[in-house]
């Protein structure tokens, strides 16, 4: 497997990923349960996330992703401060939500979020 190396990598923390976006289905396969702090980039066709003490990152293809957005919680965690970008995909015939947190500077999120939308859509 080849991962492009990406010289905008930011820090970011991954909540899990939902099934039909509730809190208490979460994904299991594909190295998707384990939450963590890592760090996040992509390119013109995955969002890519790695987390700290793994070597290879989970990866979600714009291709497969529905719809993007922020919110307050995810997988059964609740945020004071933060916000969560929520990428919604389809895999194997299911409706996933993957959740990260990339900042804490609400402009910031929008910035991302938009930059995100622009490249799936």
């Amino acid at each position: 497997m080849i991962i492009p190396d990406s010289s905008n990598r930011r820090k970011g923390h991954y909540l899990g990923t939902e099934i039909d976006e509730k809190w208490w289905k979460r994904y299991r396969k594909d190295k998707f349960f384990a939450r963590g702090n890592g760090e996040y980039w992509f390119d013109d066709t995955t969002f890519y996330f790695r987390r700290y003490l793994t070597k290879h990152p989970i990866q979600i293809p714009f291709e497969k992703i529905v719809e993007v957005k922020i919110g307050k919680s995810h997988a059964g965690r609740w945020l004071l401060l933060s916000r969560v970008l929520k990428l919604i995909w389809e895999k194997d015939g299911m409706n996933l939500s993957s959740g990260f947190i990339i900042s804490r500077n609400q402009q910031e999120n929008e910035v991302v979020l938009a930059d995100l939308k622009r490249r799936f859509s």
